[in-house]
C-alpha cells in the first residue's frame, strides 16, 4: 500500500500540449484579473493601467527615448553590467571553489570569512557602490558580483568535494599533479553541478542588478523604472518589469540548454 501511495504522488511529465494549454490559461487568468480590477474603477488608471494602455506604452518606449535612452538601450545598459559582473563572478568563483574542494589548508582559510559576507545580502552593499563609485559602472558591478559570486563558489565548491573517489584514486597512481589533478578531474566531474550553481548565480546577479540601478545608475532598465516611478508613470514602471523577467527568463533558458545538453553528453559517456 505504501508503494502504491509512492508511485500516484510521482509527477508524470506533460504532453508539450497540455503544457502549452494551461500555460495559455494561466497567462488569460492573470491577465484577465488585471483587466477586470483595472476597468473596475476600484484602482485610480494612474496607479494600475490595463493591460493594453501598458503594452502601448511599451511599443512607445521602443521607438521614443525615456530618460536618454529607448527601452532596448536601457536593457543593453543593463546586460552589459549584468555580464561583465556575471563573468567576473564565475571567473573567480569556480577556479576557487575548486581549489578550496582540492586544498583543505585553503578551505579553511576561506571559508570562515566567506561564510560571514555571503549572508549579507547584495542590496547592503549599495551604500559603499555609491560611495566609491557613484554613478559609474563600478556600482552595478560591485553588486551584481556580491550576488553572483556566492552560489558560483559553493557549487563549484561541492562539485570538487563529492567527485567519485575512484576517479581521485586513480589520478594519484598515475602520479597526477595538483594542477592537473583540478583541471582534468575534478573540474570535469564538477561541470553539473558548476551549471546548476551559474544558473543561481544569473538570477540572483539579474535581480541585484535592478535593485543597484534604482540608486547608482543614470541609465539601464532600474534607472528607467526609478524615473517612471517619479514621473508617476505606472505604464513606465510596469514596462521594465515586464522587460527584466523576459530577460532573465530568456538567460534561465540559456542556461537550462547548456546544463541539458553536458547532461546529455555525460550521459552518453556513460553509455
Amino acid at each position: 500500500m505504501a508503494s502504491e501511495r509512492m508511485s500516484a504522488t510521482v509527477r508524470m511529465p506533460l504532453a508539450r500540449g497540455e503544457f502549452l494549454l494551461l500555460s495559455a490559461l494561466g497567462f488569460i487568468g492573470f491577465f484577465g484579473f488585471w483587466a477586470l480590477v483595472a476597468m473596475s474603477g476600484l484602482v485610480p488608471r494612474a496607479f494600475l493601467p490595463t493591460p493594453w494602455a501598458v503594452f502601448d506604452r511599451f511599443v512607445q518606449l521602443t521607438g521614443t527615448p525615456f530618460v536618454g535612452f529607448t527601452l532596448q538601450q536601457h536593457l543593453a545598459s543593463s546586460l552589459g553590467r549584468f555580464l561583465f559582473g556575471f563573468g567576473l563572478a564565475a571567473l573567480l568563483g569556480i577556479p576557487l571553489g575548486l581549489l578550496m574542494g582540492w586544498f583543505r589548508w585553503l578551505d579553511d582559510i576561506v571559508t570562515p570569512l566567506f561564510e560571514g559576507i555571503r549572508f549579507i545580502a547584495p542590496i547592503a552593499w549599495l551604500p559603499f557602490a555609491a560611495l566609491w563609485f557613484g554613478t559609474g559602472i563600478g556600482g552595478p558591478i560591485l553588486i551584481i558580483f556580491m550576488g553572483a559570486f556566492p552560489p558560483a563558489l559553493i557549487n563549484a565548491y561541492r562539485g570538487a568535494r563529492f567527485v567519485e573517489p575512484r576517479l581521485i584514486e586513480a589520478g594519484r597512481m598515475l602520479g597526477a599533479s595538483h594542477l592537473r589533478m583540478i583541471v582534468e578531474v575534478l573540474l570535469p566531474a564538477s561541470v553539473p553541478s558548476i551549471v546548476a550553481g551559474l544558473r543561481i548565480s544569473a538570477g540572483l546577479g539579474w535581480q541585484s542588478l535592478v535593485g543597484a540601478e534604482l540608486i547608482v545608475a543614470s541609465s539601464g532598465i532600474g534607472y528607467l523604472m526609478v524615473k517612471g516611478q517619479s514621473n508617476i508613470s505606472t505604464s513606465t514602471v510596469m514596462c521594465g518589469m515586464i522587460a527584466i523577467g523576459i530577460v532573465g527568463y530568456l538567460i534561465d533558458v540559456v542556461l537550462r540548454r547548456v546544463e541539458a545538453s553536458i547532461g546529455g553528453a555525460r550521459g552518453g559517456d556513460s553509455r
